[in-house]
């Protein structure tokens, strides 16, 4: 694979972001994304047939399982690490994660040929774990909700004098996550909505920035699991708040707290926020796998399943984001073993 290219002297965003505004802007976006240029794989659109005469607009899928380390996570773990000072990178990174973002850092981090530490759920897949641990990353297994594997990565930190790369709460990561939505733009400049999973904020905050601010009439639909409807309890509130549990599938978007920076991204760009079943996310998977031939994990067909339950009514041509697609086998079989339902 090679060492990744040092970016400092080619005027990337620094890490201390001197010259950002509280949301991120159009030019940080562009930047993250020539940053990725060659970096990351730019994944494509693919018209789902299968859904053409139910939504005549069309139906488009943008798959991030097919993105390096399956899962749109790689964008924003490379932008940041590209993006601190070759002595601080150094120093090693730590990466706090359910699984996605974790084995994103870790293969960042071995492309620069840095320590990496892993900070995942006493829960977390087994399929996400040895991605972390294939790039080369320590693993260390910490309590089972987001501000415990935050509390001990600071932990780590201090004693360490790692840097800790945030899952989704820090401008680079929302750059560098919303390059997906720049491709969107640039691929279908008519897109009439685009739907983005909703967890911790970190895609959904960059994708939705980056497309409305291309074009402000784009309707943006944020889809978050029924057991974890942390955006909208945020935007009941007007302010981040935490839950008091969480549960589902979607191993990926059960986080208790919105980001503090995603929601203000959120409260801006995002037009709306719905919650899926589980039940449904399964029919989702199977539909994926048969008819476009896509493994994908539970928080990354969620969104395909509320286009499927009619939970969303598109405007015009739809894209729906897939987020990744590390599922171990036997999870996924488990997953999908009941028959398809009429599409």
């Amino acid at each position: 694979m090679g060492r990744a290219r040092d970016r400092e002297t080619r005027g990337v965003v620094s890490v201390t972001l001197a010259d950002s505004s509280p949301l991120v802007t159009l030019e940080q976006l562009e930047r993250a994304a020539r940053g990725l240029d060659g970096i990351a794989v730019r994944t494509p659109l693919l018209f789902v047939d299968a859904l053409s005469e139910r939504f005549p607009s069309g139906v488009w899928v943008k798959p991030e399982m097919l993105q390096r380390t399956g899962a749109f996570k790689f964008r924003g773990a490379y932008t940041f690490l590209s993006s601190m000072l070759p002595a601080d990178r150094a120093r090693g990174v730590i990466a706090p994660s359910s699984g996605n973002h974790g084995q994103a850092v870790a293969y960042a981090a071995r492309m620069y040929g840095v320590p990496c530490t892993v900070v995942m759920p006493t829960t977390v897949t087994a399929a996400k774990r040895a991605g972390a641990e294939r790039y080369g990353a320590t693993v260390i297994l910490a309590g089972v909700t987001t501000l415990e594997r935050l509390a001990k990565a600071d932990e780590l930190a201090l004693l360490s004098g790692a840097i800790v790369v945030p899952p989704y709460d820090h401008p680079l990561i929302i750059a560098g996550q919303g390059t997906l939505g720049l491709e969107i733009m640039n691929d279908l400049p008519d897109v009439g909505t685009v739907i983005v999973p909703v967890g911790g904020g970190g895609l959904s905050s960059g994708v939705a920035a980056a497309v409305k601010l291309r074009n402000p009439n784009v309707r943006v639909v944020g889809i978050e699991p029924a057991g974890a409807r942390k955006l909208s309890a945020a935007r009941a509130a007007g302010q981040p708040v935490t839950l008091e549990h969480s549960s589902g599938l979607p191993d990926g978007l059960l986080g208790v707290r919105i980001g503090t920076q995603n929601f203000a991204h959120l409260e801006r760009f995002c037009d709306e926020v719905v919650q899926v079943e589980d039940g449904a996310i399964r029919c989702a998977m199977r539909f994926l796998l048969d008819r476009l031939k896509l493994v994908a994990e539970p928080s990354g067909a969620i969104t395909i399943a509320a286009l499927m339950e009619g939970l969303v009514v598109p405007s015009g041509p739809t894209v729906v984001v897939l987020s990744g697609g590390n599922i171990e086998w036997p999870g996924l079989v488990a997953l999908i073993a009941d028959p398809l339902p009429a599409i």
